[in-house]
C-alpha cells in the first residue's frame, strides 16, 4: 500500500520502521525541528531523523492551513494514513484525502485516556490493563470508530517509560495486522460509557504529597517515570523517584520506617529507583549510601 505517516516523538519510530518493512511509505510528516541542547540548535524529531535515514521523504509543516501544503498532501495520492502521536489536529480535508482515509494508533483502551498522555494517566489512576486501538480518525479529539484493539497488563511496579516502549512496539504489530485486513475489519463505534480524558501532564503534578495513601503515591512514582520525575526534598535536595511498590506498614504521613520506605497516610511505599539532581538513575539502596535519610520527609 501507499502509505503517509505522520508521526513525531520516539513512541512513533517503530511503527515507522514496521510500515517501512512491509509498505511503500511515500512520505513522513513530522512536527518541524525544535531548539534544544545549550546551543539551542534545531534537532529533529525522532521520526524525521529516523524517516531521513530510511530514505524517505520527510515533511514538517507548521500547520495545515495553507493551501499549499494541504494540496501537497492530496497529491500524495495514499492509499491510507498511519498517525502516531504527530502532535497536529488533521482538517477534514486531510482526513479526506487518503483513499481509506487515517488510522490512528491510540494507546489506551477507548473510550476510556483520549487526549494527550494515556499512558500516564493508565498508570497513575490504577488501571489494572491499557491496550491499543487502531482507531479511523475523524475531526473529534480520538473519538473515531475502532478497527482493531488489544490489551494488556500493567505490572505492579511497571513505570510509563517500560510501559511506552511495550505498547509501541505492539501499535507496531498491529497497524501491519490492520492494514493487511482492512476491508475485513469490524468498525467499532465508541460508546458514550467510559469515556475519560487523559490531560497533558503538568509538572506541578510531580511533587510527592506523603499526605496521601500509599497507592495513590506509588502510583504517581511509577507514572511520572522517567518525565517528568515525581519528587521529593531530602535535606534541602531534589531527588527524583522513579520506582516504587506498595507495602506493609504504617507510620505518620512522610516518616521514614525503614530504608527507602516511607508511610503514606494509610500505607507505605518503598523506593526502589531513584535519581539525584545531575546523576544517573539509580538503585534506592545507592542513593542512601551517599544521602542518608532523615527521620521525616515533608
Amino acid at each position: 500500500m501507499r502509505v503517509v505517516f505522520m508521526g513525531t516523538p520516539e513512541f512513533s519510530v517503530p511503527v515507522l520502521e514496521a510500515l517501512a518493512r512491509e509498505h511503500d511509505v511515500i512520505a513522513a510528516y513530522s512536527q518541524p525541528p525544535r531548539p534544544a541542547g545549550r546551543g539551542k540548535k534545531l534537532r529533529p524529531s525522532p521520526v524525521q531523523a529516523r524517516a531521513e535515514e530510511l530514505g524517505i521523504e520527510t515533511r514538517t509543516p507548521l500547520n495545515f492551513k495553507d493551501d499549499a501544503d494541504r494540496q501537497a498532501f492530496a497529491d500524495l495520492k495514499a492509499d491510507v494514513a498511519v498517525v502516531v502521536a504527530y502532535g497536529l489536529i488533521l482538517p477534514q480535508g486531510i482526513l479526506d484525502a487518503p483513499a481509506q482515509g487515517c488510522l490512528n494508533i491510540h494507546a489506551s483502551l477507548l473510550p476510556r485516556w483520549r487526549g494527550a498522555a494515556p499512558i500516564h494517566r493508565a498508570i497513575m489512576a490504577g488501571d489494572a490493563e491499557t491496550g491499543i486501538c487502531i482507531m479511523q480518525m475523524e475531526a473529534g479529539l480520538d473519538t473515531g470508530p475502532v478497527r482493531l484493539r488489544r490489551a494488556t497488563e500493567i505490572g505492579a511496579t511497571e513505570t510509563t517509560g517500560e510501559l511506552h516502549d511495550r505498547l509501541s512496539v505492539m501499535g507496531a504489530s498491529m497497524i501491519i495486522e490492520a492494514l493487511e485486513g482492512l476491508a475485513d475489519l469490524p468498525i467499532e463505534v465508541q460508546p458514550e460509557d467510559g469515556v475519560t480524558y487523559a490531560s497533558k501532564i503538568d509538572k506541578a503534578e510531580a511533587r510527592i504529597d506523603w499526605a496521601a495513601p500509599a497507592e495513590e503515591i506509588t502510583r504517581k512514582i511509577n507514572g511520572l517515570s522517567p518525565f517528568p520525575g515525581a519528587w521529593c526534598e531530602i535535606n534541602g535536595e531534589r531527588v527524583k523517584l522513579l520506582r516504587a511498590a506498595q507495602v506493609a506498614g504504617s507510620g505518620e504521613a512522610g516518616q521514614v520506617l525503614d530504608g527507602f520506605t516511607i508511610a503514606g497516610s494509610t500505607g507505605a511505599v518503598e523506593v526502589l529507583e531513584a535519581q539525584r539532581a545531575g546523576k544517573k538513575p539509580v538503585s534506592a539502596a545507592q542513593v542512601l549510601q551517599a544521602l542518608p535519610l532523615p527521620e521525616r520527609l515533608d
